[in-house]
């Protein structure tokens, strides 16, 4: 059994298509537990779909830290961090509770419709989205 079909008696990965559909040029939609597993993935494989959430969840610990530095707010959640490469961007934002969703892209994709399907998505499916904490190596 994948790490994906662990997480739910359903298969979630069907939910992020419209993004992957309805953006060119984006290569992979995962949705990643707070501790860096993939609960759904849409046009990845199992192994690329975990190495992205493991990365993906690096960045979101990354930015909390550093939001620390910001003033003070009682709201410190994700809402959106983008990393532009040379080959593409990746785009990581908070999802529901204890998930994010992360999307890689290529260069050219246009990062305002990325970002407007990112967020639209997940204040349409945020309760699906969510993950309770695994307790005792258990996972959700």
């Amino acid at each position: 059994m994948t790490t994906t079909e662990q997480f739910a008696p359903w298969n979630l990965d069907w939910l992020l298509q419209d993004i992957a559909k309805s953006v060119p040029q984006t290569r992979h939609v995962v949705v990643v537990t707070a501790d860096g597993l993939c609960k759904a993935k849409w046009n990845t494989d199992q192994e690329t779909a975990e190495r992205i959430a493991a990365g993906c969840s690096g960045v979101r610990s990354l930015a909390a830290a550093l939001s620390e530095e910001l003033p003070p707010h009682e709201d410190r959640r994700l809402r959106m961090a983008a990393i532009e490469l040379p080959a593409g961007f990746i785009f990581v934002m908070d999802a529901s509770e204890g998930s994010h969703l992360a999307v890689l892209t290529d260069r050219g994709v246009d990062t305002g419709l990325i970002a407007q399907r990112m967020r639209d998505l997940v204040v349409r499916l945020g309760e699906h989205l969510k993950s309770r904490p695994r307790s005792d190596g258990q996972l959700p």
